[in-house]
């Protein structure tokens, strides 16, 4: 089921609702307090843009290994986009980019029921044909942007929900390995040496190698040390956006 709304807070927040299940979605045209990661608004235009919020409830799941759901959200992100001609990258953890610049963002929240997870809300926001951005934001772009062609939204969220029943049946169906396979060879920067920064403030040269099971994200340092970091350890550092 697909509700359709005008103007919401945000959708994460509607669809904590019970009356919302498995595969339910709340879809806005706006969002007044549309939320991203690390505590970030989001910020979209009315109408030019896709946001919405998916439920589901992957009871088969242990919460150790909650990362894989993550997995194939942006598998079927990256898939959707590949279908409309659009070659995007998944950006640790939870970010879309085409080439350095941001075209989704998700904001995934789970509750849990002793070791397993017991519901899922997944928001995200799709930069559709909005040709403008605000200065304050670092890196945008849209599927306009890229394409110079306008997409209608509700086709979109159509292939989208096709994209993650594939995925998620791939996750429920325990096909584990593919999933950290594909999302593996779709990383942004995968193999690639560039500057990393650190909660204090310092700054390293790295390269990039992939991401364990448990979404910890490798980097080998110039010294030839290899790290795993957490989300939130480590921040990419992007021309354009300091």
């Amino acid at each position: 089921m697909i509700t359709h709304l005008s103007t919401v807070t945000s959708t994460n927040d509607l669809a904590r609702d019970a009356k919302y299940g498995e595969g339910d979605i709340v879809w806005a045209d706006f969002q007044t307090a549309g939320r991203g990661q690390r505590g970030h608004t989001w910020e979209s235009r009315a109408g030019e843009n896709l946001t919405f919020s998916v439920v589901l409830e992957p009871t088969f799941l242990p919460a150790r290994e909650q990362f894989l759901l993550s997995e194939a959200v942006a598998l079927a992100l990256v898939d959707m986009f590949a279908d409309r001609g659009v070659e995007a990258r998944i950006k640790w953890t939870n970010d879309i980019y085409v080439g350095d610049r941001k075209i989704v963002g998700i904001l995934i929240e789970h509750t849990y029921s002793g070791s397993c997870l017991s519901r899922t809300i997944v928001g995200v926001g799709i930069n559709v044909n909005q040709r403008e951005f605000s200065p304050d934001l670092p890196n945008p772009t849209s599927m306009f942007r890229e394409t110079g062609r306008e997409f209608d939204c509700a086709e979109l969220l159509a292939d989208f929900e096709r994209a993650l029943e594939r995925r998620y049946g791939q996750l429920r169906g325990g096909e584990a390995e593919r999933l950290q396979r594909d999302y593996h060879q779709r990383m942004y920067r995968l193999g690639e040496r560039h500057t990393y920064a650190l909660p204090s403030g310092e700054r390293f040269e790295a390269t990039l190698r992939g991401v364990m099971p448990s979404g910890d994200l490798l980097l080998d340092h110039a010294d030839g040390s290899r790290h795993s970091y957490l989300f939130k350890e480590v921040e990419f550092v992007i021309d354009g956006r300091d």
